[in-house]
C-alpha cells in the first residue's frame, strides 16, 4: 500500500477511537442525548448522571483502550522478534504466567484492595518473566538459536498446563472468590473503576514511550539475526529488552483484566491488510495502527460481553 494511503488508514483508525468512546458512553440501560453527554463531561451533570457516566462507564471505556493498546503492542513486539505471525502473549504463555501470580495473591490474601491494585502488575510481571523465560529456554538451541515453531508449541503446551492448574484451584475456592476469579480468568472489565485505570496507565505510557525510541531496532531485528548483527545491532541485548517490554505490557494488562486472548494476535494481519508496512519490512511500522486497532478490538470484546 502506498505511503499516502497508509496515512489515510491510520487517520481513519484514529478517528474511530473517539467515535467508539462516544458510542460506548451512551451504551447501556440509561440513554443520554448528545448534548447531555457533552454537558456531563463538562462537569454539569447531576449526581445520578455523574455516577452512571463518570464512575461506571468512563473507567470501563478508558480501561478497554489501555488494555487493547497494551496487548496489541506486546503482540507486535513478539511477532516482530520471532517473525512468527502466530505469536502473541496469550499463545506463548505469558498471560498464563502473569495470571497464576494474581490467582495466588487472591487465594492467599483475599479480595483485591486499593493498594494491591498497584502492586499486582509487578507480581504479574514476575510470573510472566518466569514462564516466558522457561519457554524461551526450551525453544533455544546453541546451534540454531530460537525456533519460532518451538516457541509457539512450547507456549501453547505450558499455557494449557497452567490454565488447567488455575481451573482446578478456582473450583476449590469459596463462592465469592470463585465468582471473582472465574470472571477474571475468562477476561473481563466488568468491575472497572478509576483505580484500575490509574494502575495500568503508567505501564502503557512507559511501554509506548520506550517502543517509540526502539522501533528502528525492532525493524532491523525483524529482518533476521544475521542482517541485524551485520548492521551493528546487539541482537541478544535488544531481544531481551524488547521481550521484557512485551512481558511487562501483557502482565500489567492481565493484572487488571484477566487473560484476554487473541487481541495481540489480531492486530498484525489487520494492519497488514489495511495499512501495509514501512520499509524496512517489519511489524513495527504498524505500531501506531496496532494501538488503534487493538483498542477497537477490545471495544468489540467489551460490548460483546
Amino acid at each position: 500500500m502506498k505511503k499516502k494511503n497508509r496515512k489515510y488508514v491510520l487517520f481513519l483508525l484514529l478517528l474511530l477511537l473517539p467515535a467508539a468512546v462516544f458510542i460506548s458512553i451512551n451504551a447501556g440501560f440509561t440513554d443520554y442525548h448528545v448534548t447531555d453527554i457533552l454537558r456531563i463531561l463538562a462537569g454539569g451533570g447531576s449526581g445520578k448522571e455523574n455516577l452512571v457516566v463518570l464512575q461506571f462507564r468512563m473507567p470501563r471505556i478508558l480501561l478497554a483502550l489501555l488494555i487493547g493498546a497494551g496487548f496489541a503492542l506486546s503482540g507486535c513486539i513478539i511477532q516482530g522478534i520471532t517473525r512468527n505471525p502466530l505469536a502473541d502473549p496469550g499463545i506463548l504463555g505469558i498471560n498464563a504466567g502473569a495470571g497464576i501470580m494474581v490467582l495466588l495473591y487472591v487465594v492467599l490474601h483475599g479480595a483485591v484492595s486499593f493498594g494491591s491494585v498497584f502492586g499486582l502488575p509487578f507480581l504479574s510481571l514476575i510470573g510472566a518473566l518466569a514462564v516466558g523465560g522457561l519457554i524461551y529456554a526450551l525453544s533455544t538451541s546453541r546451534t540454531k538459536g530460537v525456533s519460532s515453531m518451538r516457541l509457539v508449541l512450547n507456549g501453547v503446551a505450558i499455557q494449557a498446563g497452567i490454565n488447567s492448574v488455575m481451573t482446578v484451584v478456582i473450583m476449590k475456592l469459596d463462592d465469592s472468590q470463585h465468582e471473582f476469579l472465574a470472571k477474571w480468568q475468562a477476561g473481563s472489565i466488568w468491575n472497572a473503576n478509576w483505580k484500575f485505570v490509574a494502575a495500568l496507565l503508567p505501564w502503557i505510557v512507559m511501554g509506548i514511550t520506550y517502543l517509540i525510541f526502539r522501533s528502528r531496532h525492532l525493524d532491523i531485528l525483524a529482518m533476521g539475526d544475521d542482517i541485524s548483527f551485520g548492521l551493528g545491532v546487539a541482537v541478544a541485548r535488544e531481544k531481551y529488552r524488547l521481550l521484557f517490554t512485551a512481558a511487562a505490557l501483557a502482565a500489567a494488562c492481565v493484572a487488571v483484566s484477566g487473560s484476554i486472548s487473541f487481541v495481540g494476535l489480531y492486530g498484525t494481519p489487520f494492519v497488514k491488510k489495511t495499512g501495509g508496512l514501512r520499509p524496512p519490512a517489519s511489524d513495527t511500522g504498524m505500531c501506531p495502527g496496532r494501538r488503534s486497532s487493538g483498542a477497537n478490538c477490545r471495544y468489540c470484546c467489551k460490548n460483546g460481553n
